[in-house]
């Protein structure tokens, strides 16, 4: 009876993913090649996923290789795709500019002065000083951004009109005009509007991200000790005592709870490393312990604004890719030092909680799984817990490394509704797993909400960088997707 439910499960996973794919088909079709390649990359991205459930649906096993094989192979045709729809939306953009640029001449002729074709002032005034305001005028041009209209927006103005080049190559000089007429005083930001057409904002410079205070800085100091509290009852909770209640156990519950913590701080110094690099300045951490697991992880600020969504996925992916290969190298080395008589016996079942733990375990120590209990080394649970932690902050919400991750792919729009469907899932899952509600209300109070905008917010990130966030966002369900017991007893899995 339940292989019966387990394959109508899968069925209907897959039934609901073809249903997608051809509803996308439908909508690509009137958008020529532009929109068929588009679709292409849609499908690449989705193969793994069907080839796996639908082969788990008939009975066969595909191991940890075979699955990563997979997504590498569709991160290449997707960056393939990538390159040959860039070039196709080339051609159709020089078309497009050949176009407007005959428009502009055309209309050169009636109107010769470039000032006369700037729309005046709404009657709301921006509060910008007058000679600042003619200043920013005057660094746009027919061959960069060709304003037309000037609104109020916050301390600043916003710019509409038509983006006349590469949105990259167009922030760029424009910030530099602008820095060079008005020196630091402002800040150009080149962001969609709700129509999908790029807009330019000018906001004074004093709306810059502010350094943290020395309180805090006191409060981060205070979650940090919390939170190396909080590793050492997680290592005692593995050994079986309560550390709280026996803090004289200290030397047994160091070796573990050290390992979680030396996770956590090999996560933050991804984020700091990448930082550093594209020299973005971060808050300290906030670390945010819990009992169960040691820590969810930290919240960092970013203390500078961002100048393109490229260095938002670089910093936000540093973390979790430090933090996720040292955890996942301490349980592939723990799982390859376990045999009979390792200091830790656990339940078979045990290894059903993860499909990348599970498959990982099954391909390392074989049929030991079948066995009531399984003898692992000490590295296998630091190993585990990392990589959970590291999941954990992969999901896709908000200021979650995981939520900054698909905002710099796929835009802020994207990222508010990957974040309340996940909060959603969270909300179900908390039924059963107390753990899930814990993390569906910490991001609900601290982390729900976007990113704010990079300066150059329309310059999406390269195909490598997609690729490699789908990769991440593919492990991270990988760790917290557990394996039915049914579908463990076909691997060998209890």
């Amino acid at each position: 009876m339940s292989t019966l439910s387990e394959t109508s499960i899968l069925a209907a996973i897959l039934l609901v993913a073809f249903g997608i794919l051809g509803w996308g088909f439908y909508r690509a079709r009137p958008f020529g090649k532009l929109g068929i390649l588009a679709w292409l990359q849609s499908v690449v991205l989705m193969a793994p996923w069907l080839l796996f459930f639908g082969l788990f649906a008939a009975g066969i096993y595909i191991n940890i290789v075979g699955i990563l094989f997979l997504v590498v192979g569709s991160a290449g045709l997707y960056i393939y795709l990538g390159r040959q729809l860039r070039a196709a939306g080339q051609d159709a953009l020089l078309k497009q500019r050949a176009t407007e640029r005959l428009n502009a001449d055309s209309s050169s002729e009636t109107n010769p002065t470039e000032s006369a074709v700037i729309a005046e002032l709404k009657s709301e005034v921006p509060p910008i000083p007058d000679d600042d305001l003619n200043a920013i005028r005057g660094i746009f041009g027919i061959d960069t951004f060709f304003a037309t209209e000037t609104i109020a927006y916050q301390d600043g103005a916003i710019f509409k009109g038509n983006l006349r080049g590469e949105p990259e190559e167009v922030h760029n000089r424009l910030t530099t005009s602008l820095r060079q007429r008005l020196g630091e005083q402002y800040r150009l930001f080149l962001v969609e509007n709700t129509d999908g057409k790029p807009v330019v904002i000018v906001l004074p410079s004093r709306n810059d991200p502010r350094p943290m205070l020395l309180s805090q800085k006191a409060f981060a100091g205070i979650l940090l000790v919390a939170t190396i509290a909080t590793s050492l009852e997680a290592a005692g909770l593995v050994l079986n005592f309560d550390f709280f209640a026996n803090p004289e156990r200290f030397q047994e519950a160091l070796p573990i709870g050290a390992g979680i913590f030396g996770i956590l701080v090999a996560h933050e110094i991804g984020h700091w490393l990448l930082a550093q690099r594209h020299k973005i300045r971060l808050s300290w951490p906030f670390f945010l312990p819990a009992v169960q697991i040691g820590s969810f992880g930290a919240i960092t600020r970013f203390e500078s604004l961002l100048p393109n969504r490229k260095v938002l996925f670089d910093i936000a992916l540093a973390g979790p890719a430090v933090g996720g290969i040292l955890s996942l190298l301490m349980l592939i080395t723990g799982l390859l030092l376990s045999h009979p008589g390792s200091l830790f016996q656990l339940p078979n079942q045990f290894f059903q909680g993860s499909i990348l733990v599970g498959s990982l375990a099954r391909v390392v120590l074989g049929s030991a799984l079948q066995s009531p209990l399984v003898s692992v080394h000490p590295l296998v649970i630091i190993g585990w817990l990392g990589l959970v932690i590291t999941a954990l902050n992969l999901m896709p919400a908000g200021q979650l490394d995981g939520g900054r991750i698909v905002q710099a792919i796929y835009g802020r729009k994207t990222a508010r509704r990957a974040t309340i469907a996940t909060l959603i899932l969270l909300t179900l899952v908390s039924l059963g797993n107390v753990l899930a509600m814990y993390w569906a209300i910490v991001i609900f109070f601290l982390q729900r909400d976007p990113e704010r905008p990079s300066l150059n917010e329309v310059t999406e990130p390269d195909d490598a960088r997609a690729a490699l966030g789908l990769l991440a966002l593919f492990l991270m369900i990988t760790t917290l997707l557990p394996l039915t017991p049914a579908l463990a007893g076909r691997l060998g899995i209890g």
